[in-house]
């Protein structure tokens, strides 16, 4: 086995897992807010925040879906060792990991149905930067407005009409993350918008 598989774990996983829970969960619970999450040092295309989401996610009964570059030997070993998740088609998964090109299209994933609206997949996403621009979000957690640097808008506006069903996101930079729950409502900033209408 090679030793970056074995390495690149939480030092203390119970203390590291706690701190990186509480920064996923404050994520999801404040959508567009920035948060530092580290303590991971994965294999190459992952990213050290998304490393430290796989490790404190992810479980034997948390099958995940690889995409793109993300899909390669070492980080299948890596994940296999160090959270023994099962590594699946995106039909089939909890988790999905990789660019936003990568993830495409999001209608394979599952949704959830009526009765288990909770059996829908999250969305790792890759992101080259991240921050707290572009997009307006609104919803639960948020007071009055936010905003995050969205890929695209018209797809998660499309996913929140799903709702209760849907598909969560958690966007990953370096060691920075945000979260965007189905529950939150996306429109194009002010300025976006009218650049959109002076190029039409």
């Amino acid at each position: 086995m090679q030793a970056h598989t074995l390495s690149g774990g939480f030092a203390d996983p119970a203390i590291g897992s706690a701190h990186a829970f509480r920064s996923v969960m404050e994520a999801m619970a404040r959508p567009g807010t920035l948060h530092d999450i580290e303590g991971a040092s994965p294999p190459a295309p992952l990213s050290p925040a998304m490393g430290a989401v796989l490790l404190t996610l992810c479980d034997t009964e948390t099958p995940v879906y690889l995409a793109g570059d993300m899909d390669c030997d070492a980080v299948r070993a890596w994940l296999s060792f160090h959270t023994g998740a099962p590594i699946v088609g995106p039909a089939h998964c909890m988790f999905a990991v990789g660019t936003w090109h990568a993830l495409l299209p999001l209608s394979v994933y599952p949704v959830g149905t009526s009765e288990y609206p909770d059996r829908s997949a999250t969305l790792i996403v890759a992101c080259d930067e991240l921050s707290a621009t572009g997009a307006t979000l609104t919803g639960p957690g948020i007071k009055d407005q936010a905003t995050l640097s969205l890929p695209e808008v018209e797809p998660f506006q499309a996913n929140r009409s799903l709702f209760p069903l849907g598909l969560d996101f958690i966007f990953t930079s370096g060691e920075r993350l945000a979260a965007l729950p189905r529950s939150t409502t996306v429109t194009r900033s002010a300025n976006a918008a009218a650049a959109q209408e002076g190029t039409s």
